[in-house]
């Protein structure tokens, strides 16, 4: 049975056929990645385990590229390194996010799909020195970042009408980048 395009504001269950696969759509390594190894089954508020998600991702992220940027002796710095690091991982997970919106089959942004937050979120923390991301400031980039991806300002809604896995990604970029704005002001406040 075939489904017209669905939008992605359709994220209803309603008569979803997942393609079949060996133990069922959840252990495509699509959706594993992008549930973030399946925290977005958690029933409630996905959206919120997936940022969490994030708030760890930017800790490994900002480790690794400070770890980098002692290997090849501060050449270049590890704020370059971490967003290299982002933007790639980002960017790869566009496919990922279209592949298991396919094999979920519950439109084009299935609710359990919480790597476009997982992924975005440290984005946005690039506007904190790794080592100022005190607790508190992790804290608040989470909360930040998840009001604006529910309340979704302007270009948040727009962007996520853009194709599969763009539009998937997109409108956490721009969540990403009001929580950035956000962090600076209030850090340059205190």
């Amino acid at each position: 049975m075939t489904h017209p395009e669905r939008t992605q504001s359709d994220k209803s269950d309603a008569d979803a056929s997942p393609p079949a696969s060996p133990g069922g759509p959840w252990s495509a390594p699509s959706v594993v990645a992008a549930t973030c190894l399946w925290l977005g089954r958690i029933p409630f508020a996905p959206g919120t385990w997936g940022a969490a998600f994030g708030v760890g991702l930017s800790l490994a992220s900002g480790l690794v590229a400070s770890h980098l940027a002692d290997l090849i002796g501060g050449a270049v710095p590890s704020t370059v390194i971490e967003a290299a690091i982002l933007v790639a991982a980002n960017l790869a997970a566009i496919p990922v996010c279209t592949a298991a919106a396919r094999r979920i089959g519950r439109g084009t942004d299935p609710g359990a799909i919480v790597l476009d937050e997982a992924a975005s979120l440290p984005l946005g923390m690039l506007a904190v020195p790794f080592a100022d991301r005190t607790w508190a400031v992790l804290a608040a980039g989470w909360f930040v970042h998840r009001v604006f991806d529910v309340w979704k300002p302007f270009p948040c809604r727009h962007l996520e009408k853009l194709p599969a896995g763009l539009g998937v990604m997109a409108d956490d970029w721009a969540a990403a980048a009001w929580m950035a704005v956000v962090l600076v002001a209030w850090r340059s406040l205190a």
